[in-house]
């Protein structure tokens, strides 16, 4: 950085696995940090030390309290602060949002350093639909709480993105197939260091490989959308309006009906009822 960076709160993505990855930016920040806020300092300290920055650190995860959060914002006005996650963007399956929605409120500097992202880079290599995903973060650990957290989204039309660590891997990827059906999907582990790998099929065939192999490092799941909706026949639309119609319902209103259930044009379905009306 030609001129130190104003005081604030800055938000520094980190490399997922390979050092490599750390943008020119945001080691020039943290080198020019007063302070950085590490999940856990101890794997901080060894990006700090990569990049050449002595720099104090306090930790900031998911057990820190109001308390711990205002010591930081009471800094922000004469202060860099530097909040960053042990790999990847923070905020993302990562505390830090409640700081940073603070942070604004009380009108400090908040600015963003992107980089790795271990959601991004599975979908990446997945090979799925990536115009629209739903990022889902940690599954419950639970059975009967993990089939009620799919179910809410089974039918969204969007790839699925989760993480998941190894020794639980089998059981989720068995639950999303009981409760997906045979979508195709992918397992990304090891993301950007030298044993990265991504292997892909169906929900059955991964559930079935991780069973009784659960790998180890950092995992993503990916999961596709489901199939598109089949179109609806002749005879699904004749069956329809034929019991709207049994069931004392005018033509129209019975077009109506059938058209918003069916996904058709209500002109074609009303003349179809005027036609078994007769």
């Amino acid at each position: 950085m030609n001129q130190p960076p104003p005081p604030g709160l800055y938000i520094v993505a980190t490399p997922i696995g390979n050092l490599g990855d750390l943008t020119a930016r945001a080691a020039d920040l943290l080198r020019s940090a007063d302070l950085v806020l590490a999940e856990d300092k101890r794997v901080s300290a060894k990006l700090l030390s990569h990049v050449g920055a002595s720099v104090p650190m306090r930790t900031y995860n998911d057990h820190s309290d109001t308390a711990d959060r205002e010591a930081v914002i009471a800094r922000l006005g004469s202060e860099v602060v530097a909040l960053v996650s042990d790999a990847g963007t923070p905020l993302i399956s990562d505390p830090g949002y409640k700081l940073v929605r603070e942070a604004r409120a009380a009108g400090h500097h908040v600015v963003t350093l992107p980089g790795p992202c271990a959601a991004i880079a599975a979908m990446t290599l997945a090979g799925l639909p990536t115009d629209r995903f739903l990022f889902l973060g940690f599954l419950p650990p639970k059975e009967k709480a993990r089939a009620e957290a799919i179910a809410e989204v089974a039918a969204v039309r969007a790839t699925l993105v989760l993480y998941e660590s190894g020794p639980r891997l089998g059981a989720a990827l068995a639950s999303l197939a009981n409760g997906l059906g045979q979508r195709e999907a992918a397992v990304a582990r090891e993301l950007t260091k030298m044993h990265e790998e991504c292997v892909t099929g169906t929900l059955s065939e991964l559930a079935e490989r991780y069973a009784d192999a659960p790998p180890r490092g950092e995992i993503v799941i990916v999961v596709g959308p489901p199939a598109p909706a089949a179109e609806p026949t002749a005879k699904d639309l004749d069956e329809a309006l034929k019991a709207a119609l049994a069931a004392g319902e005018s033509p129209s209103r019975a077009a109506a009906a059938v058209a918003q259930d069916l996904g058709i044009r209500r002109k074609l379905a009303y003349e179809r009822a005027l036609e078994l009306g007769r």
